[in-house]
């Protein structure tokens, strides 16, 4: 009996600095090896938003190795879900790819509370597509 591959998935928004790292931290938090994970942006900014970061870091979870990354072609390709955030058209489309947009809050310049409010949502998301691709959560 062979292995099914692990499902990949991109979160994408615009600076890949806050709802799309804490998408793609909870996943990997709460899934480990059962999926692949990636995140990018279409306009990536220099690091992390520090409050996002500090959320994260209260569950703890670090985002101390993560580089924002450009959304490109080659990273979307081979991608089983891609999930938005806020980053629209400027992301590619490839057939067969499912794509999810989230209307989620935008943690840039909100309250450390704001920012919790926001990755709670993130975290029921991510939870929700975990559980319809299959993937039990830790």
């Amino acid at each position: 009996m062979t292995a099914t591959p692990a499902p990949v998935v991109l979160y994408a928004c615009i600076h890949n600095s806050g709802r799309s790292v804490a998408a793609e931290r909870l996943t990997r938090h709460l899934a480990g090896d059962a999926v692949q994970v990636r995140s990018a942006g279409s306009e990536p900014g220099s690091g992390v938003n520090p409050a996002v970061a500090a959320v994260l870091a209260e569950r703890g979870i670090t985002t101390d190795d993560h580089a924002p990354t450009l959304l490109s072609y080659d990273l979307v390709e081979g991608v089983d879900v891609v999930v938005t955030m806020g980053c629209g058209e400027t992301c590619p489309v490839f057939p067969g790819t499912r794509y999810e947009d989230w209307e989620v809050a935008d943690p840039k310049g909100q309250e450390l509370e704001v920012v919790r409010g926001i990755v709670d949502d993130v975290e029921r998301r991510v939870r929700a597509l975990l559980d319809d691709l299959g993937v039990a959560v830790a």
